[in-house]
């Protein structure tokens, strides 16, 4: 039985036709007599007279070895899914006879196995849970194996799932997925950074606003100190202020790149006109005041 593995090999060879045989290093052969087991010799040159019977039925080899195994089953959110099983396995010197005489096949025994563990175990998960727990499925596989394989003279060495590949489809689909979360993140990050700007661009206008005020009142307060020592009439320096004030405003609205077309009165008794309303105003409010505190 033992001639099928992949780990065995032929006993015809040159050197046996010479009545000897040399084992490698890292493998042992099975010695027979006339048909029937007899021992496993160790590595090294052995005398082997075929003519009364003996001759070497194959060589062991006692080095790792690697099996990948590809496995495509279903998950528990019926999602198709290939599971590669990277194994590591090597015969037992000890359990020669039964690595050579009792598996025919090592390499497909331990495929089998692997096929019936981890359709057994991909099942009960989601496919997240497949990614995250895929050293539990394993250690699973390499439990099942190292039971099963050690009557046959096996040692199981590591289990490793080494690839797990969703169908195509599905696969683009946890892509656009994932690339949809990012770009909502992306997008309320923009938002947030936007709005940081247009909070701190009105704190810098108001702040602005607010310096160009003080500044404004602190010259027409200079305007007005300075006026008062050479008129000493209050109401003409109130209306050489208005004027100012008028001037001030007619060049402002031509300088701005905003302004539109605006149709003011103008002439030679503008600012006077202007400087009445705002006197008559001031004493009307004057005139009130003590009517509402009488009140």
């Amino acid at each position: 039985m033992g001639a099928g593995s992949s780990s065995i090999q032929s006993s015809v060879d040159l050197p046996q036709l010479l009545c000897c045989a040399c084992v490698e290093q890292s493998t042992v052969a099975m010695e027979e007599t006339c048909g029937r087991y007899d021992t496993v010799l160790d590595p090294g040159c052995h005398f082997m007279p075929w003519c009364v019977g003996r001759r070497v039925a194959g060589y062991l080899s006692l080095r790792v070895q690697q099996l990948d195994v590809r496995c495509e089953t279903k998950s528990k959110d019926n999602v198709f899914v290939t599971v590669v099983a990277s194994v590591q396995y090597r015969a037992l010197a000890d359990r020669a006879y039964d690595a050579f005489y009792r598996l025919s096949n090592a390499r497909e025994q331990i495929q089998s196995y692997v096929f019936d563990v981890i359709r057994a175990s991909v099942p009960n998960m989601n496919l997240d849970q497949v990614f995250e727990q895929k050293n539990e499925v394993a250690r699973a596989v390499e439990e099942e194996l190292a039971k099963a394989m050690a009557m046959y003279g096996y040692e199981i060495v590591q289990t490793l799932i080494v690839d797990i590949e969703p169908d195509e489809v599905v696969k683009r689909a946890m892509n656009d997925i994932n690339a949809a979360a990012r770009l909502r993140v992306a997008a309320a990050e923009r938002a947030e950074a936007e709005k940081i700007q247009q909070v701190k661009r009105a704190e810098g206008e108001a702040e602005s606003k607010y310096l160009a005020g003080v500044g404004v009142a602190r010259q027409r307060q200079a305007i007005v100190e300075g006026l008062r020592r050479f008129v000493p009439d209050e109401k003409s320096v109130m209306d050489m202020v208005l004027a100012t004030q008028y001037f001030d405003t007619i060049r402002d609205i031509g300088a701005t790149s905003r302004a539109a077309t605006v149709f003011i009165p103008h002439g030679p008794g503008a600012v006077h006109d202007v400087a009445t309303q705002v006197r008559d105003g001031v004493l009307q409010a004057a005139a009130h005041a003590p009517a509402a505190g009488a009140r």
